[in-house]
């Protein structure tokens, strides 16, 4: 059970590289208003839900570790607003500056929270 806990965290950070990475490549188009949202965006952001749920399942089913289910929670909702940003302007060719900016903060305050919130 704890290889595959390793193997869905690879694949986690996987795609919060592809989320985060394809905002962080936006950001002169951002400034500029022509800013969309990247194909590598979509799949990082279902990546990181996938991964993420069955993460916890694992974690839990395993029961390799405690896990804060509302740290967890609060992740998941953040996760869910990001996909449903990251979908609803996957097609919108510039995508709007505040979605693209919502989806970099919220992806970047998922990272905190995984980070620092125990």
């Amino acid at each position: 059970m704890d290889i595959l806990r390793i193997i869905l965290l690879i694949l986690h950070f996987v795609g919060l590289a592809m989320l985060f990475g394809g905002f962080l490549v936006q950001q002169k188009a951002i400034a500029g208003g022509k800013g969309t949202v990247l194909p590598i965006m979509w799949r990082g952001a279902l990546t990181q839900i996938v991964t993420g749920v069955l993460l916890v399942a694992t974690i839990q089913i395993g029961d390799l570790s405690d896990v804060n289910n509302v740290k967890i929670a609060v992740k998941l909702l953040i996760a869910i607003i990001i996909t449903v940003l990251v979908f609803v302007y996957r097609k919108k060719d510039p995508a709007p500056s505040w979605a693209l900016w919502t989806t970099g903060v919220l992806t970047f305050a998922n990272i905190v929270i995984a980070v620092a919130w125990r």
